[in-house]
Parts: C-alpha cells; structure tokens; sequence
C-alpha cells in the first residue's frame, strides 16, 4: 500500500481540526498525512470493508508501532547505560513498554479521546489504549520517519513520564507486590479468572483479584498472566501500594 499525503483543505471538517488538534498535543507537531493517524485510531471493533474486502484497521500500525517503539527504546537505553548488561537493558525496555505501562501512559497523555471503538462494549478502552498508542507510534515513523518517532517516544514519553532511577530499583511484578502485601498484612489474596473470549486470532482474558472474598481491581490480557499482572498494578494503585 503506498501512502499519500493528505493535503488538508482549508475548509477541515470537526474531525479534522480535532484529530489534528489532538496529534499536535500528543506529539508536538502537525501531521503531514492525517489519513495515517486517522487509521491509528481506528480498532478492528469497528472496522469496515475497503473496497478490496480488507478491513481497515490500526492493526497492522500497531504490529509496525510495537517494533519500532522497542526499537527506539532500545536505542535510547544503550546509549543511557554504556556499561550495563543486555539483561539489564532488555528488563528495564520491557518495563517501560509492557502492556500495563502503556494502556496508563497512553491515558495520560490523552489517547482515550481519540480512539475510535465499539462503545458497547464497556471495558475495551482499558485494554486497546495501549495498542492504540503503538499505532500512533507506526504512523508517525511512516509519517515523519524513525528519527523524528525516537524523538517523540524520548521527548513526550519516555522523558516526562519516567523515572529511571525509580524504575531500575522497582519492582514491576504487581502480582508478587499484592502477594507480599497481603502476607505481611494477613491477609487472603487470590486471583479469578472471570472470563474467557476467544477473538478471530486470539483469546481475551479478563481476571480480578480477590482480598478477603472481595473483589479488587479487574485486569485484561490477551494472556491469563497479562490479566493477572494487570488486575495486580489495579489493586495495587487502589491500595496505594505504588507510591514510594
């Protein structure tokens, strides 16, 4: 598929200027091709058919935004830590762009007011932020290049939302985190998968975790451990066990 710039006529529709309104705070900059960014904000719930039977979505900016994020992430990491392990590196990227950071990052920095999903499905947008923001990441390296993407993920990301020093000495296992609260405190802790949906290519799990028979924070994953992790980082911020 090549993509076209999209000169924008001086008569931009709502959508247009709010899209474009959006991207400028997101990114910092005006996109050249706002058909790109459109399409990030697109999920598969709400796809419709092009005229050759492809449903347009921001699936494939998604799978393209994932690497190239690691990738840019990858990059700054080396260079911050010249002397440290490829262990070291790989678990520190891992944290700052696993699922659960990502879906919380992209919220603070406003992608839930632009993703387009299926509304009636309640809990959607606390599992496709994520996946959105990965998207916008795609399209920004097809329309701005990879340079001008690792500056955004350093400039807007990375460096305003992160403490380094923090998280190389935290510990980013949520689960292990409640486990240990509730032993010190006495307290009963398990975690319930509640349900199971099965997608076209793949499942769609959603747990909760229980403090003394009552219902804590509700995760989601494509995994039954993403959903455990991820009902864990929510119980620990009702719990207020994430700060210092």
């Amino acid at each position: 598929m090549v993509w076209k710039i999209l000169k924008l006529p001086k008569g931009k529709t709502t959508s247009d200027k709010k899209l474009v309104s959006a991207i400028q705070n997101i990114a910092g900059f005006t996109p050249s091709n706002l058909e790109l960014y459109r399409l990030a904000t697109v999920h598969s719930s709400i796809a419709k058919e092009n005229g050759q039977g492809y449903k347009e979505s921001n699936e494939r900016l998604e799978y393209l935004g994932d690497a190239i994020l690691g990738a840019a992430v990858a990059d700054f990491l080396f260079k911050k830590f010249p002397f440290r392990s490829e262990g070291f590196l790989t678990e520190i990227r891992s944290r700052i762009v696993n699922r659960e950071t990502l879906n919380l990052l992209a919220r603070k920095i406003g992608v839930g007011n632009i993703v387009q999903y299926d509304q009636k499905n309640a809990h959607l947008q606390q599992v496709i932020l994520g996946n959105t923001l990965e998207a916008i990441v795609g399209a920004i390296y097809l329309d701005k290049g990879y340079l001008r993407t690792k500056k955004f993920v350093i400039d807007k990301l990375i460096g305003p939302n992160y403490d380094l020093e923090e998280l190389v000495n935290s510990n980013s296992n949520f689960k292990s985190k409640i486990i240990e609260w509730a032993q010190r405190e006495g307290k009963d802790v398990r975690f319930e998968i509640l349900n199971v949906k099965k997608g076209k290519n793949h499942k769609e799990f959603t747990a909760q975790v229980i403090v003394d028979n009552e219902p804590q924070g509700t995760g989601y994953g494509n995994s039954k451990k993403k959903a455990e992790q991820d009902a864990a980082f929510k119980t620990c911020e009702m719990l207020n066990l994430l700060t210092p």
